[in-house]
């Protein structure tokens, strides 16, 4: 074998047994270090922000927004729900009134995490110009306010597609339709979104906010939803 090939051959397992090393130093070693501090040190984070009910089961995360909307039916199904706004049964995709509602989501059919995205539609856009009013009119009427009071949240999807949070106006404005649905006082509502309110990280990052799956699930918490 010439001197060349040998050089060859040298250079060729010196670079093998590198990637070897480095795979598993950086790509097993590190990534179990990394997972293990986080277990120990951060377990609720590392494991996604998870939510549970009142019967211990997970029914979200915290960082990830849902929809409270009527479900779509099997096919062949029958029964009707309690009427939105005086129709004699809501459709697939109307707001439930005992809950209250999230900001619209551009990401697949709402707040998919496998298609995170906005609607990439800009603000002089004829479509998003439409939209916006439409839902400015629809959510006047389900609050029973005037569509000025509608807050800029509302009617808009965030960038990502998945945020759960809503301005406090944009919650509090929800605070009458969902204690007259479920029979509750407005003043022990508006409570529960006042102690709900998180103000801005460090004192000036972001703007104050409610988590809307964490409120409806102590929401959950003071009363039925029938």
């Amino acid at each position: 074998m010439s001197t060349t090939a040998r050089t060859t051959v040298r250079t060729a397992g010196v670079a093998v047994r590198a990637m070897l090393v480095l795979t598993l130093v950086l790509g097993v070693g590190y990534t179990a270090l990394v997972t293990g501090i986080a277990q120990l040190a951060l377990p609720w984070q590392a494991n996604g922000s998870p939510l549970q009910d009142s019967d211990g089961d997970t029914v979200g995360s915290a960082l990830l927004g849902q929809s409270f909307t009527v479900p779509t039916p099997p096919p062949g199904s029958a029964g009707a729900l309690p009427g939105v706004s005086g129709r004699v049964g809501p459709a697939a995709g109307d707001p439930l009134p005992q809950y209250f509602q999230s900001r619209p989501s551009a990401a697949g059919d709402g707040y998919d995490g496998g298609a995170s995205s906005g609607s990439n539609l800009g603000p002089e856009n004829p479509d998003l110009v439409s939209a916006i009013a439409q839902r400015r009119a629809e959510i006047a009427a389900l609050e029973g306010v005037d569509p000025s009071q509608v807050p800029a949240d509302a009617v808009t999807a965030s960038g990502s597609g998945l945020d759960p949070h809503i301005s406090p106006a944009y919650a509090l404005l929800q605070v009458p339709r969902v204690a007259a649905a479920r029979g509750l006082d407005e003043a022990e509502v508006r409570a529960l979104v006042d102690a709900r309110i998180q103000q801005r990280d460090l004192g000036f990052l972001g703007e104050p906010r409610v988590n809307v799956v964490e409120l409806n699930l102590a929401l959950d918490g003071l009363g039925s939803s029938d």
